[in-house]
């Protein structure tokens, strides 16, 4: 049995995949490839790599989510993370998919995720097949998760084609996840359902930085819909971002003046196939030295996500852990 570091860090934004025959995993990578995203190889992820990062890191805990492109296969990838949840529940959480696509199938999935297979939040892509977060065809699975007090955790979809020749995980899913804040601010998604901690990744991508614009600018007489400047302030109090990559000042410091340094949440993008070893301790080692936050603030960052999560603060502090 591991010696868990119960004090170590607690990571939102970590990433699985369901398992691959070789086949499998090569049409994967030969699909990254056409979107210029150049791995050398074909990716899998590994529990055990997973786990020894995780130790070496001094992460104590993982919230795993993955949200595959078709019904089926997210309902798979749902149930494979509560596998791995159950095997070690003193390591990981589950953030189950949701199809935000299909309305009534998401609210099904929450209602399985949650009475079967346990899971500690939801996660969602910003924007997925063509459907966004603010699409009004979402209020009654927001309704529900609103009425649970849940988590969402909202991830922009890094599978979308090259813009400019430079791949979506560069820098362009930061602009689709401002798109997506910002929409779901005008249409008061934030206001209606209160009861849901909305978790954005990536430090809210370029959100934070365009907020002063959008609150100067937003109730003009040729702004559709306006949204004045206090409607919005009141509305960033539900909304979280994490760290995943962007634990630098230059993305920190927007963070904490637009929402306040008690929103950020540690996350590391562990799993994704574009994060290393080392793009993940570069960024872990940015938080503590870079400045940005005070020694204290950065030292409740990484704990933060236990606050949201009271049932997987409840399995670390008294769940054996259950790894070989």
């Amino acid at each position: 049995m591991t010696s868990l570091p119960r004090d170590g860090y607690i990571d939102i934004h970590a990433h699985f995949t369901l398992p691959a025959t070789e086949d499998q995993a090569r049409r994967a990578w030969q699909a990254m490839l056409s979107r210029g995203i150049y791995l050398p190889e074909p990716f899998a992820w590994s529990l055990d790599r997973t786990l020894d990062y995780l130790d070496r890191s001094g992460t104590a805990m993982q919230f795993l989510s993955n949200i595959p492109g078709t019904l089926a296969t997210l309902r798979a990838s749902n149930d494979y993370g509560a596998a791995i949840v159950t095997r070690h529940p003193s390591r990981f959480g589950l953030l189950a998919a949701l199809p935000t696509d299909d309305p009534a199938a998401a609210l099904d999935e929450a209602v399985r995720g949650r009475e079967l297979l346990g899971a500690d939040g939801f996660a969602v892509t910003a924007n997925y097949h063509g459907a966004h977060l603010g699409d009004e065809a979402l209020l009654p699975l927001w309704e529900q998760l609103n009425a649970w007090g849940s988590v969402v955790f909202v991830h922009p979809d890094a599978r979308r084609p090259p813009t400019l020749d430079h791949p979506a995980p560069l820098y362009e899913v930061a602009f689709e996840t401002a798109r997506t804040v910002f929409d779901m601010l005008f249409r008061k998604v934030f206001a209606q359902f209160p009861g849901i901690k909305f978790v954005f990744a990536h430090c809210g991508g370029a959100f934070p930085a365009l907020a002063g614009r959008v609150s100067l600018l937003g109730n003009e007489s040729w702004v559709p819909h306006g949204l004045p400047a206090r409607d919005l302030e009141d509305q960033l109090e539900t909304i979280y971002v994490d760290t995943a990559a962007t634990a630098f000042p230059s993305s920190l410091l927007p963070a904490a003046a637009t929402l306040g340094a008690d929103r950020i949440v540690y996350g590391s993008d562990w799993g994704a196939p574009c994060t290393t070893v080392d793009t993940a301790e570069k960024n872990r080692h940015s938080l503590q030295h870079c400045a940005a936050l005070t020694a204290a603030e950065a030292a409740k960052v990484r704990r933060r996500a236990l606050d949201l999560f009271p049932l997987a603060a409840r399995r670390l502090g008294t769940a054996p852990d259950r790894g070989e």
